[in-house]
């Protein structure tokens, strides 16, 4: 199986951004199947093109999001993460609302601001 990565150099996106959105909804979308052994960093940079430490970068991020896990000098894996996705946007939804509920921040107001960042963010 070959990696479908296109990282565009001249994208206000940032070249570990790119990587890791592609790889991330690869593995959610299933064409990258659990289990399924990425290159490694140094391999995949020079594929793409890119430093070694932007590849790191991208791999750090999503094995902290739950889509690949490093099994040591085995390499890096697509991972089983099922619903890891849902687990940590409800761990940073939960932090929120604790947050705003701190600040004194009203329930609507709260709502409010969520919708607001939620639809910047879908926007772009």
């Amino acid at each position: 199986m070959t990696l479908k990565i296109a990282v565009d150099p001249d994208s206000a996106t940032a070249p570990y951004e790119q990587l890791r959105a592609q790889l991330s909804e690869q593995a959610r979308s299933g064409s990258l199947p659990v289990g399924h052994r990425l290159p490694t960093v140094r391999g995949l940079a020079g594929e793409l093109g890119l430093a070694a430490n932007t590849v790191a970068k991208a791999y750090r991020a999503l094995e902290a999001d739950g889509v690949i896990e490093t099994r040591g000098r085995n390499g890096t894996f697509v991972a089983a993460a099922g619903d890891a996705a849902a687990r940590h946007a409800a761990t940073a939804a939960q932090e929120y609302a604790e947050q705003a509920r701190r600040l004194g921040l009203s329930r609507a107001d709260a709502l409010s601001l969520a919708e607001d960042a939620v639809r910047a963010v879908y926007a772009r």
